[in-house]
């Protein structure tokens, strides 16, 4: 990908650059999300349908714990990208050593306030006694290894913030296998239930985070995780923090949502309708995925460039992003409208259970040809270190628009209402992106067409 005297964020074959980088991760995600959903597979199969929902219950708390390594991951790759596009070598390793340290002391408080009270914290989620048992044996031991999967997820964005794609992918592959072989012999031959499924994902997330490690301790990374680099720099942390803080908002935002979501399945639908829901979170994503990917390849293209003050490049990179995320996004919406019972019934033999998701998926996924700008928008505003604009957006949908639609519309159309509330929340959350991404690219648009580079304009940028 690169030798020490050149970044290869530095090309300006753009689309190039982009499929090079998406790709990669594209790859990876797929396989990562491929594992997820063959342990709900096992676990529909071979345990039942309340397994299923156990999953959609302890949904919300991972999300917290995604969100803290998204945090630091994107906080981070935003400060390093920008400092290498600035030439800053010294800045962006300090980022790095920083966000190591960042990583494991919030995942140790995360799982201190979690891990003790599971019992509170799933009844709060909404689990019934039913439910219960399956849910707890399941979040004991995934948050028992909290500190490996946060870490993990971290660095597999910061890697992408150095333009090296191919490393977060091969590490994400490495866990899928893992996983799915681990879930086959747990859930499947052992017998083990919800408790293999999440043995299986803490030992894969383990190996991942071995791998990650090594690739930075070896010599084969263009930055180098330093001793003297752990030590907290404030400027840095609250640089990576003020971008990143809106990806842990936006988990927050989304557990808090799904906890509405999940009491309102419960109270209008009962256990079945919770288990169309996690067999919903599953495909959302697979549809989210290609937008995402591809947010996430933007990210490093975007911050170089800006931090470069190249904004023809930028600007470029930024259409393109935009045009292929909507395409793909089409494209996944057209599968899920043609296929819904066949895609619904991978997960399970249930009649009623498949009936019950196969019409939520023509009502949830309404949306899904939006999510493409929706995703590429958000993640260009914490390339370039739009702070208001990325927090705006991380709690536009679930906050803002999410949890007053989950909350009114079910008194009057009932468990419709629930699944309404989503088509209708993403909608009104893509025109808000759309509005904000307007000043943005108009100054690009000038600043590339003078040939110039007025920082301090862009940077008045607000919405």
């Amino acid at each position: 990908m690169r030798n020490h005297n050149h970044n290869v964020l530095e090309s300006d074959k753009i689309g190039r650059l982009l499929l090079s980088l998406s790709l990669p991760a594209f790859m990876g995600m797929f396989v990562q999300t491929l594992y997820n959903v063959v342990a709900t597979i096992f676990l529909g199969q071979f345990v039942g349908t309340l397994a299923i929902a156990a999953l959609s219950i302890t949904f919300p708390v991972q999300m917290l714990c995604m969100g803290i390594g998204m945090m630091v991951g994107l906080g981070g790759t935003s400060v390093i990208s920008r400092a290498l596009g600035a030439g800053d070598n010294a800045r962006a390793e300090r980022a790095l050593g920083n966000a190591v340290t960042a990583n494991i002391v919030l995942s140790i408080i995360l799982t201190a306030i979690i891990l003790p009270n599971a019992n509170f914290w799933l009844r709060l989620m909404g689990a019934s006694d039913e439910v219960l048992p399956f849910a707890r044996d399941y979040l004991v031991i995934i948050m028992s290894g909290t500190v490996f999967n946060v870490f993990a997820m971290a660095l597999l964005n910061l890697v992408r913030g150095e333009g090296n794609a191919r490393v977060g992918m091969t590490a994400m592959i490495i866990a899928a296998i893992i996983n799915i072989i681990l879930d086959a012999i747990f859930i499947v031959w052992l017998g083990m239930g919800v408790k293999g499924a999440a043995l299986a994902a803490v030992i894969a997330q383990i190996v991942a985070l071995a791998y990650l490690l090594s690739y930075y301790f070896t010599g084969e990374s263009y930055l180098k995780i330093r001793t003297a680099n752990l030590r907290p720099d404030f400027q840095i942390l609250k640089a990576m923090f003020s971008i990143g803080v809106s990806s842990f908002v936006q988990a927050v935002a989304g557990s808090l949502s799904a906890m509405f979501v999940i009491r309102m399945v419960v109270g209008f639908g009962g256990d079945v309708a919770l288990s169309a829901f996690g067999i919903l979170q599953r495909t959302m994503m697979f549809a989210m995925m290609p937008a995402l990917v591809l947010g996430q390849g933007l990210q490093p293209i975007l911050g170089f460039n800006y931090g470069a003050k190249r904004y023809g490049p930028a600007l470029k990179s930024l259409t393109l992003a935009g045009i292929a995320a909507t395409a793909l996004s089409i494209f996944v919406f057209i599968l899920l409208y043609l296929f819904p019972a066949q895609i619904v019934g991978i997960f399970t033999n249930d009649a009623e259970l498949i009936a019950m998701g196969t019409y939520a998926t023509r009502i949830v996924f309404i949306s899904v040809p939006v999510m493409g700008m929706m995703m590429v928008g958000s993640a260009s505003f914490q390339s370039i270190g739009k702070a208001k604009q990325a927090f705006i957006t991380a709690i536009g949908r679930p906050i803002v628009f999410l949890i007053p639609a989950v909350l009114v519309l079910p008194r009057f159309l009932g468990l419709d209402g629930v699944w309404l509330a989503f088509p209708i929340s993403d909608g009104l959350n893509f025109v808000l992106t759309f509005i904000m991404m307007i000043p943005i690219i108009r100054q690009f648009q000038r600043a590339a067409a003078d040939g110039k580079a007025p920082a301090k304009e862009l940077a008045r940028v607000t919405l």
